[in-house]
């Protein structure tokens, strides 16, 4: 990473979670966890299966309520946005990779990356331009007029980095984003994701359970029980 990660928002993290407890049913997902990211910074959220790593990261960008507690972004609590507030700051300031890529089938590769400038209004023949750009610094371009079902595994992740990065988002929430893939793609996947985001000084929450995709991290946290158990800043 370029220079070091920067603190934005009232003074404390550019996403801070205090106090978050979650429950479904009997099951205790998160346990009052509290966790600052700084700007800038890639964070691991390492774990056992059922830890509560991905419940944390879909708190933090929005996509579920906890129970108590409160996620602030910029310094502001998602619990005070609208829903159209919210729709807006996952589309234009948030990016997402998830394990199986969630790509929509019936589009093609590089109408998948456009499609968040679209929604937010951008000219498609601008938006795909700026996709196959993307596609190519993915080095994915010959699948730019491929459908999902078209691409092996390590190509159709790539395809949802484009679109996670596409536009120029503040904060990627990657969830499992090479747990399907092979250890050689899943490195390939990663050091691209990561070098994108580095280049631009996004900041990058990354759940895994594997410690050498955990390795490419600034800092990597231990969730059990849904609780940090652990802080460890990589070397």
């Amino acid at each position: 990473m370029s220079g070091t990660p920067t603190i934005e928002g009232a003074g404390g993290p550019l996403v801070h979670a205090e106090g978050l407890t979650k429950r479904f049913g009997a099951t205790v997902a998160l346990d009052g966890l509290t966790l600052g990211v700084a700007g800038g910074e890639i964070l691991a959220l390492l774990g056992p299966s059922g830890s509560g790593k991905s419940t944390l990261l879909l708190c933090l960008a929005g996509i579920l309520r906890p129970d108590s507690g409160t996620v602030r972004y910029r310094g502001q609590a998602l619990s005070d946005m609208a829903d159209a507030v919210l729709t807006c700051l996952r589309r234009e300031e948030f990016g997402f990779v998830f394990q199986f890529g969630q790509l929509v089938p019936d589009l093609t590769a590089v109408e998948n990356v456009s499609l968040p400038l679209q929604l937010s209004g951008q000219k498609r023949g601008l938006a795909e331009e700026r996709a196959l750009a993307l596609l190519t610094k993915l080095e994915v371009e010959d699948r730019a007029g491929k459908r999902v079902g078209e691409m092996s595994g390590g190509q159709a992740q790539r395809v949802a980095v484009a679109r996670a990065l596409i536009a120029e988002p503040k904060v990627i929430f990657a969830d499992e984003p090479t747990g399907s893939l092979d250890s050689l793609n899943g490195e390939v996947v990663m050091g691209l994701l990561l070098a994108a985001a580095r280049e631009r000084g996004t900041t990058v929450v990354l759940v895994t359970h594997e410690p050498r995709i955990a390795a490419y991290a600034d800092r990597e946290v231990v969730v059990r029980d849904g609780r940090i158990s652990q802080h460890a800043v990589v070397p």
